[in-house]
Protein backbone atom coordinates (compact mmCIF):
# COMPACT_ATOMS: atom_id res chain seq x y z
CA UNK A 1 0.00 0.00 0.00
CA UNK A 2 1.65 3.23 -1.08
CA UNK A 3 -0.92 5.99 -0.74
CA UNK A 4 -4.11 7.05 1.01
CA UNK A 5 -6.44 9.33 -0.95
CA UNK A 6 -9.17 11.39 0.68
CA UNK A 7 -12.03 12.97 -1.28
CA UNK A 8 -14.41 15.40 0.44
CA UNK A 9 -18.11 15.94 -0.19
CA UNK A 10 -17.55 18.63 -2.85
CA UNK A 11 -15.37 16.26 -4.89
CA UNK A 12 -18.21 13.71 -5.16
CA UNK A 13 -21.20 16.07 -5.21
CA UNK A 14 -22.77 14.74 -8.44
CA UNK A 15 -22.16 12.13 -11.19
CA UNK A 16 -19.82 14.48 -13.09
CA UNK A 17 -17.67 14.87 -9.99
CA UNK A 18 -17.61 11.10 -9.50
CA UNK A 19 -16.46 10.66 -13.11
CA UNK A 20 -13.63 13.07 -12.28
CA UNK A 21 -12.71 11.03 -9.20
CA UNK A 22 -12.52 7.95 -11.42
CA UNK A 23 -10.09 9.75 -13.75
CA UNK A 24 -7.86 10.72 -10.84
CA UNK A 25 -7.83 7.25 -9.29
CA UNK A 26 -7.28 5.48 -12.62
CA UNK A 27 -4.14 7.57 -13.28
CA UNK A 28 -2.37 5.81 -10.38
CA UNK A 29 -1.12 2.24 -10.68
CA UNK A 30 -0.48 1.68 -6.97
CA UNK A 31 -2.86 0.05 -4.51
CA UNK A 32 -4.76 2.73 -2.63
CA UNK A 33 -6.91 3.27 0.41
CA UNK A 34 -9.57 5.74 -0.76
CA UNK A 35 -11.41 7.61 2.00
CA UNK A 36 -14.60 9.40 0.96
CA UNK A 37 -16.98 11.80 2.72
CA UNK A 38 -20.74 12.02 2.37
CA UNK A 39 -21.92 13.43 -0.96
CA UNK A 40 -22.22 17.23 -1.00
CA UNK A 41 -24.46 18.48 1.87
CA UNK A 42 -25.85 15.09 2.92
CA UNK A 43 -24.46 15.33 6.47
CA UNK A 44 -26.31 18.63 7.02
CA UNK A 45 -29.56 17.01 5.87
CA UNK A 46 -29.01 13.98 8.09
CA UNK A 47 -28.50 16.34 11.02
CA UNK A 48 -32.02 17.64 10.32
CA UNK A 49 -33.25 14.04 10.37
CA UNK A 50 -31.58 13.63 13.77
CA UNK A 51 -33.03 16.86 15.21
CA UNK A 52 -36.54 15.79 14.27
CA UNK A 53 -35.82 12.29 15.60
CA UNK A 54 -35.01 13.84 18.99
CA UNK A 55 -38.33 15.69 18.97
CA UNK A 56 -40.21 12.46 18.08
CA UNK A 57 -41.20 14.06 14.77
CA UNK A 58 -41.01 10.69 13.04
CA UNK A 59 -42.99 11.76 9.98
CA UNK A 60 -40.73 14.77 9.35
CA UNK A 61 -37.59 12.70 9.93
CA UNK A 62 -38.80 10.09 7.49
CA UNK A 63 -39.69 12.71 4.87
CA UNK A 64 -36.17 14.20 4.96
CA UNK A 65 -34.59 10.74 4.97
CA UNK A 66 -36.68 9.79 1.94
CA UNK A 67 -35.46 12.90 0.08
CA UNK A 68 -31.87 11.91 0.89
CA UNK A 69 -32.45 8.37 -0.36
CA UNK A 70 -34.06 9.63 -3.60
CA UNK A 71 -31.11 11.96 -4.16
CA UNK A 72 -28.72 9.02 -3.95
CA UNK A 73 -30.99 6.85 -6.12
CA UNK A 74 -30.80 9.51 -8.86
CA UNK A 75 -27.00 9.31 -8.74
CA UNK A 76 -27.24 5.50 -8.90
CA UNK A 77 -29.37 5.85 -12.03
CA UNK A 78 -26.92 8.28 -13.67
CA UNK A 79 -23.98 5.98 -12.91
CA UNK A 80 -25.90 3.04 -14.41
CA UNK A 81 -25.71 0.91 -11.28
CA UNK A 82 -29.37 -0.13 -11.17
CA UNK A 83 -28.60 -3.54 -12.67
CA UNK A 84 -25.75 -4.26 -10.28
CA UNK A 85 -27.52 -6.88 -8.17
CA UNK A 86 -25.09 -7.25 -5.26
CA UNK A 87 -24.81 -3.50 -4.90
CA UNK A 88 -28.57 -2.91 -4.91
CA UNK A 89 -29.11 -5.38 -2.09
CA UNK A 90 -26.48 -3.66 0.07
CA UNK A 91 -27.90 -0.20 -0.72
CA UNK A 92 -31.46 -1.30 0.04
CA UNK A 93 -30.33 -2.86 3.31
CA UNK A 94 -28.77 0.47 4.32
CA UNK A 95 -31.84 2.40 3.20
CA UNK A 96 -34.17 0.21 5.28
CA UNK A 97 -31.83 0.36 8.27
CA UNK A 98 -31.99 4.17 8.28
CA UNK A 99 -35.79 4.31 7.94
CA UNK A 100 -36.30 1.60 10.59
CA UNK A 101 -33.93 3.32 13.01
CA UNK A 102 -35.63 6.73 12.90
CA UNK A 103 -39.04 5.06 13.13
CA UNK A 104 -38.21 2.93 16.18
CA UNK A 105 -40.22 3.70 19.31
CA UNK A 106 -37.21 3.28 21.61
CA UNK A 107 -34.91 6.27 21.20
CA UNK A 108 -31.18 6.10 21.91
CA UNK A 109 -29.15 8.66 23.85
CA UNK A 110 -28.51 11.90 21.91
CA UNK A 111 -24.87 11.50 20.89
CA UNK A 112 -25.30 7.82 20.03
CA UNK A 113 -28.31 8.54 17.82
CA UNK A 114 -26.51 11.49 16.19
CA UNK A 115 -23.53 9.37 15.14
CA UNK A 116 -25.74 6.51 13.99
CA UNK A 117 -27.96 8.70 11.79
CA UNK A 118 -25.28 10.91 10.21
CA UNK A 119 -23.07 7.88 9.41
CA UNK A 120 -25.45 6.89 6.61
CA UNK A 121 -24.11 9.75 4.44
CA UNK A 122 -20.66 8.16 4.27
CA UNK A 123 -22.07 4.64 3.99
CA UNK A 124 -24.28 5.60 1.01
CA UNK A 125 -21.56 7.56 -0.82
CA UNK A 126 -18.81 4.96 -0.45
CA UNK A 127 -21.02 2.04 -1.44
CA UNK A 128 -22.09 3.88 -4.61
CA UNK A 129 -18.59 5.01 -5.60
CA UNK A 130 -16.93 1.69 -4.83
CA UNK A 131 -19.49 -0.13 -7.01
CA UNK A 132 -19.09 2.42 -9.80
CA UNK A 133 -15.29 2.10 -9.82
CA UNK A 134 -15.54 -1.70 -9.93
CA UNK A 135 -18.00 -1.44 -12.83
CA UNK A 136 -15.47 0.76 -14.65
CA UNK A 137 -12.68 -1.78 -14.14
CA UNK A 138 -10.97 -0.07 -11.18
CA UNK A 139 -10.88 -2.93 -8.71
CA UNK A 140 -11.42 -2.08 -5.06
CA UNK A 141 -13.02 -3.59 -1.97
CA UNK A 142 -15.62 -1.63 -0.04
CA UNK A 143 -14.99 -1.81 3.70
CA UNK A 144 -16.91 -0.46 6.68
CA UNK A 145 -14.60 1.89 8.61
CA UNK A 146 -16.50 1.09 11.81
CA UNK A 147 -14.95 -2.37 11.78
CA UNK A 148 -11.45 -0.89 11.84
CA UNK A 149 -11.38 2.56 13.46
CA UNK A 150 -11.92 1.90 17.15
CA UNK A 151 -12.68 4.79 19.47
CA UNK A 152 -13.54 5.77 23.01
CA UNK A 153 -17.08 5.38 24.30
CA UNK A 154 -17.83 9.04 23.62
CA UNK A 155 -20.06 8.87 20.52
CA UNK A 156 -19.07 12.26 19.06
CA UNK A 157 -15.60 13.83 18.76
CA UNK A 158 -14.35 10.40 19.78
CA UNK A 159 -10.78 9.67 20.77
CA UNK A 160 -8.97 6.99 18.79
CA UNK A 161 -7.88 3.71 20.36
CA UNK A 162 -4.71 3.69 18.28
CA UNK A 163 -3.31 0.27 19.08
CA UNK A 164 -6.62 -1.56 18.65
CA UNK A 165 -7.26 0.33 15.40
CA UNK A 166 -3.82 -0.58 14.07
CA UNK A 167 -4.30 -4.22 15.05
CA UNK A 168 -7.71 -4.39 13.32
CA UNK A 169 -6.43 -2.78 10.13
CA UNK A 170 -3.23 -4.77 9.79
CA UNK A 171 -4.83 -8.11 10.64
CA UNK A 172 -7.58 -7.72 8.02
CA UNK A 173 -6.33 -5.56 5.14
CA UNK A 174 -3.77 -6.55 2.52
CA UNK A 175 -1.23 -4.16 1.00
CA UNK A 176 -1.82 -5.96 -2.31
CA UNK A 177 -5.41 -4.69 -2.72
CA UNK A 178 -7.16 -1.33 -3.02
CA UNK A 179 -9.87 -0.41 -0.53
CA UNK A 180 -12.58 2.23 -0.45
CA UNK A 181 -13.99 3.33 2.87
CA UNK A 182 -15.67 6.09 4.84
CA UNK A 183 -14.22 9.11 6.55
CA UNK A 184 -15.61 10.59 9.77
CA UNK A 185 -16.99 7.39 11.33
CA UNK A 186 -15.77 4.61 13.60
CA UNK A 187 -17.15 2.52 16.44
CA UNK A 188 -16.45 1.98 20.13
CA UNK A 189 -15.63 -1.37 21.68
CA UNK A 190 -19.36 -1.96 22.27
CA UNK A 191 -19.93 -1.77 18.52
CA UNK A 192 -21.85 1.52 18.63
CA UNK A 193 -21.26 3.95 15.75
CA UNK A 194 -19.11 6.94 16.70
CA UNK A 195 -17.98 10.05 14.83
CA UNK A 196 -14.67 11.93 14.82
CA UNK A 197 -16.03 15.49 14.64
CA UNK A 198 -17.24 17.50 11.66
CA UNK A 199 -14.75 17.48 8.77
CA UNK A 200 -13.16 14.42 10.40
CA UNK A 201 -12.62 12.55 7.13
CA UNK A 202 -9.10 14.01 6.79
CA UNK A 203 -8.36 12.51 10.20
CA UNK A 204 -9.69 9.13 9.02
CA UNK A 205 -7.22 9.20 6.13
CA UNK A 206 -4.39 9.90 8.57
CA UNK A 207 -5.50 7.02 10.81
CA UNK A 208 -5.34 4.51 7.95
CA UNK A 209 -2.01 5.96 6.78
CA UNK A 210 -0.46 5.74 10.26
CA UNK A 211 -1.71 2.20 10.77
CA UNK A 212 -0.45 0.94 7.40
CA UNK A 213 2.83 2.94 7.15
CA UNK A 214 2.01 4.29 3.70
CA UNK A 215 4.29 6.53 1.64
CA UNK A 216 1.94 9.53 1.25
CA UNK A 217 -1.52 10.93 1.97
CA UNK A 218 -3.18 13.07 -0.71
CA UNK A 219 -6.24 15.14 0.20
CA UNK A 220 -8.16 16.28 -2.90
CA UNK A 221 -9.85 19.66 -2.40
CA UNK A 222 -11.62 22.30 -4.47
CA UNK A 223 -8.74 24.74 -3.83
CA UNK A 224 -5.28 24.76 -5.43
CA UNK A 225 -3.56 23.76 -2.18
CA UNK A 226 -3.08 25.08 1.34
CA UNK A 227 -3.82 28.79 1.06
CA UNK A 228 -2.55 31.50 3.38
CA UNK A 229 -6.12 32.81 3.80
CA UNK A 230 -9.68 31.68 3.18
CA UNK A 231 -10.81 32.94 -0.26
CA UNK A 232 -14.30 33.28 1.17
CA UNK A 233 -13.04 36.28 3.16
CA UNK A 234 -9.97 37.45 1.25
CA UNK A 235 -9.63 38.32 -2.44
CA UNK A 236 -5.88 37.83 -2.73
CA UNK A 237 -4.51 34.53 -1.47
CA UNK A 238 -1.22 32.67 -1.93
CA UNK A 239 -0.41 28.97 -1.89
CA UNK A 240 1.88 27.68 0.82
CA UNK A 241 3.70 25.22 -1.42
CA UNK A 242 5.96 23.58 1.15
CA UNK A 243 5.48 23.79 4.90
CA UNK A 244 6.62 21.67 7.82
CA UNK A 245 4.49 19.40 9.99
CA UNK A 246 5.09 21.81 12.87
CA UNK A 247 3.77 24.80 10.92
CA UNK A 248 0.75 22.82 9.69
CA UNK A 249 -0.10 21.82 13.27
CA UNK A 250 0.14 25.46 14.34
CA UNK A 251 -2.09 26.61 11.47
CA UNK A 252 -4.70 23.90 12.10
CA UNK A 253 -4.75 24.73 15.83
CA UNK A 254 -5.21 28.42 15.00
CA UNK A 255 -8.19 27.50 12.81
CA UNK A 256 -6.99 27.03 9.22
CA UNK A 257 -10.00 25.35 7.63
CA UNK A 258 -8.21 23.26 4.98
CA UNK A 259 -6.68 20.86 7.53
CA UNK A 260 -8.60 19.03 10.26
CA UNK A 261 -6.71 19.78 13.54
CA UNK A 262 -6.05 16.09 14.35
CA UNK A 263 -4.79 15.10 10.90
CA UNK A 264 -1.15 16.14 10.96
CA UNK A 265 0.15 14.67 14.24
CA UNK A 266 -0.11 10.94 13.36
CA UNK A 267 1.49 11.66 9.98
CA UNK A 268 4.33 13.57 11.63
CA UNK A 269 4.90 10.69 14.05
CA UNK A 270 5.49 8.34 11.11
CA UNK A 271 7.06 11.00 8.81
CA UNK A 272 4.37 10.43 6.16
CA UNK A 273 4.10 13.44 3.78
CA UNK A 274 0.69 15.05 3.33
CA UNK A 275 -0.16 16.64 -0.03
CA UNK A 276 -3.18 18.88 -0.63
CA UNK A 277 -4.17 18.98 -4.30
CA UNK A 278 -7.00 20.33 -6.43
CA UNK A 279 -9.44 17.83 -7.95
CA UNK A 280 -10.36 20.60 -10.41
CA UNK A 281 -6.83 21.56 -11.55
CA UNK A 282 -5.33 18.09 -11.42
CA UNK A 283 -2.13 19.21 -13.14
CA UNK A 284 -1.20 21.46 -10.19
CA UNK A 285 1.16 19.99 -7.61
CA UNK A 286 -0.62 21.67 -4.70
CA UNK A 287 0.89 21.96 -1.23
CA UNK A 288 3.26 19.58 0.49
CA UNK A 289 3.46 19.15 4.26
CA UNK A 290 6.53 17.23 5.41
CA UNK A 291 9.50 17.29 7.75
CA UNK A 292 11.02 20.42 6.20
CA UNK A 293 9.05 23.45 5.00
CA UNK A 294 10.70 26.29 3.13
CA UNK A 295 7.52 28.42 3.18
CA UNK A 296 6.99 28.28 6.96
CA UNK A 297 7.81 31.93 7.56
CA UNK A 298 7.99 33.47 4.10
CA UNK A 299 4.26 34.11 3.61
CA UNK A 300 1.96 35.51 6.34
CA UNK A 301 -1.19 33.47 6.96
CA UNK A 302 -4.45 35.14 7.96
CA UNK A 303 -7.11 33.06 9.71
CA UNK A 304 -10.57 34.49 10.38
CA UNK A 305 -13.05 32.61 12.57
CA UNK A 306 -16.39 34.43 12.93
CA UNK A 307 -19.25 33.71 15.35
CA UNK A 308 -17.20 32.82 18.41
CA UNK A 309 -18.13 33.41 22.04
CA UNK A 310 -15.99 35.40 24.47
CA UNK A 311 -16.24 34.47 28.17
CA UNK A 312 -14.71 36.54 30.98
CA UNK A 313 -14.78 34.60 34.26
CA UNK A 314 -13.88 35.92 37.73
CA UNK A 315 -14.32 34.71 41.29
CA UNK A 316 -17.36 35.97 43.19
CA UNK A 317 -15.26 37.23 46.11
CA UNK A 318 -12.67 39.03 43.94
CA UNK A 319 -9.90 36.59 44.90
CA UNK A 320 -7.12 35.81 42.43
CA UNK A 321 -7.70 33.30 39.65
CA UNK A 322 -5.35 30.42 40.51
CA UNK A 323 -4.54 27.12 38.83
CA UNK A 324 -7.25 25.24 40.73
CA UNK A 325 -9.88 27.68 39.40
CA UNK A 326 -8.66 27.24 35.82
CA UNK A 327 -8.68 23.45 36.24
CA UNK A 328 -12.27 23.59 37.48
CA UNK A 329 -13.30 25.94 34.64
CA UNK A 330 -11.77 23.64 32.01
CA UNK A 331 -13.65 20.72 33.50
CA UNK A 332 -16.87 22.66 32.78
CA UNK A 333 -15.65 23.41 29.24
CA UNK A 334 -14.94 19.73 28.65
CA UNK A 335 -18.37 18.60 29.86
CA UNK A 336 -20.25 21.16 27.76
CA UNK A 337 -18.14 20.83 24.60
CA UNK A 338 -16.64 24.35 24.43
CA UNK A 339 -13.67 24.38 22.04
CA UNK A 340 -11.20 26.99 23.24
CA UNK A 341 -9.35 28.96 20.56
CA UNK A 342 -7.74 31.70 22.68
CA UNK A 343 -7.03 32.28 26.39
CA UNK A 344 -5.99 35.30 28.43
CA UNK A 345 -5.82 35.81 32.18
CA UNK A 346 -5.23 38.59 34.69
CA UNK A 347 -5.19 38.57 38.49
CA UNK A 348 -8.98 38.64 38.76
CA UNK A 349 -10.25 37.40 35.41
CA UNK A 350 -9.81 34.47 33.03
CA UNK A 351 -11.01 35.07 29.47
CA UNK A 352 -11.46 32.54 26.68
CA UNK A 353 -12.66 32.82 23.11
CA UNK A 354 -14.08 29.70 21.52
CA UNK A 355 -17.02 27.97 19.94
CA UNK A 356 -19.82 25.85 21.37
CA UNK A 357 -22.95 24.19 20.05
CA UNK A 358 -25.93 26.58 20.50
CA UNK A 359 -27.82 23.84 22.37
CA UNK A 360 -25.06 23.71 25.02
CA UNK A 361 -24.54 27.46 25.52
CA UNK A 362 -27.09 27.96 28.29
CA UNK A 363 -25.85 24.85 30.07
CA UNK A 364 -22.30 26.26 29.97
CA UNK A 365 -23.43 29.66 31.28
CA UNK A 366 -25.45 28.10 34.12
CA UNK A 367 -22.61 25.84 35.26
CA UNK A 368 -20.08 28.68 35.30
CA UNK A 369 -22.46 31.01 37.16
CA UNK A 370 -22.91 28.45 39.93
CA UNK A 371 -19.37 29.25 41.15
CA UNK A 372 -18.13 32.32 39.29
CA UNK A 373 -19.09 35.73 37.98
CA UNK A 374 -19.46 35.64 34.22
CA UNK A 375 -19.58 38.25 31.49
CA UNK A 376 -19.82 37.11 27.90
CA UNK A 377 -20.16 38.33 24.34
CA UNK A 378 -21.73 36.28 21.58
CA UNK A 379 -20.90 36.64 17.88
CA UNK A 380 -17.36 37.89 18.30
CA UNK A 381 -14.76 37.25 15.59
CA UNK A 382 -11.27 35.79 16.01
CA UNK A 383 -8.57 37.08 13.68
CA UNK A 384 -5.11 35.49 13.65
CA UNK A 385 -2.10 36.67 11.61
CA UNK A 386 0.72 34.14 11.55
CA UNK A 387 4.21 35.47 10.65
CA UNK A 388 2.95 39.04 10.46
CA UNK A 389 4.99 41.66 8.60
CA UNK A 390 3.52 44.66 10.39
CA UNK A 391 1.19 45.44 13.29
CA UNK A 392 -1.74 46.80 11.30
CA UNK A 393 -5.15 45.13 11.34
CA UNK A 394 -6.17 44.33 7.74
CA UNK A 395 -8.37 47.03 6.23
CA UNK A 396 -11.32 44.62 6.04
CA UNK A 397 -11.56 44.49 9.87
CA UNK A 398 -10.70 48.06 10.90
CA UNK A 399 -14.36 48.92 11.50
CA UNK A 400 -14.56 46.29 14.27
CA UNK A 401 -13.93 46.95 17.97
CA UNK A 402 -10.86 45.21 19.44
CA UNK A 403 -11.84 43.35 22.63
CA UNK A 404 -8.60 41.40 23.09
CA UNK A 405 -5.20 41.72 21.43
CA UNK A 406 -2.36 39.21 21.83
CA UNK A 407 1.08 39.25 20.29
CA UNK A 408 3.95 36.76 20.26
CA UNK A 409 7.13 36.73 18.15
CA UNK A 410 5.31 35.00 15.29
CA UNK A 411 1.58 35.53 15.78
CA UNK A 412 -0.91 38.37 16.22
CA UNK A 413 -4.40 37.55 17.50
CA UNK A 414 -7.46 39.75 17.89
CA UNK A 415 -10.91 39.18 19.32
CA UNK A 416 -13.16 41.57 17.40
CA UNK A 417 -16.76 42.72 17.72
CA UNK A 418 -18.85 44.39 15.03
CA UNK A 419 -19.64 47.98 16.01
CA UNK A 420 -23.34 48.73 16.34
Amino acid sequence: MSKVFKFGGASVKNPKAIYNLKEIVSSYNENLVIVISAIDKTTNKLELVWKNYLKNETLKSTEIATEIIKFHEAIIEDLELKNTVGFLKLFNDLRLELVDYIGAKTKQENNISYSKIVSFGELFSTLIISSYLNKEGIENQWIDAREFIKTSKNATDSRINWEETKRKINSSLSKDKSYLTQGFIGSNLDGETTTLGREGSDFSAAIFAWSMDVEEVIIWKDVDGLLNADPKWFDKTQILKKISFKEAIELSYLGASVIHPNTVKPLKNKNIPLTIRSFIKKEHKGSSISKVGKDDKSIPSVIYKPNQILLSISSKDYSFIFEEHISDIFSIFSKTGLKVHLMQNSALSFSVCGIIAPSELQVLISKIQEKYTLKYNEKVNLLTIRHFKNLDIPELFKNQEVLIQQRSRSTLRYVLKEKK
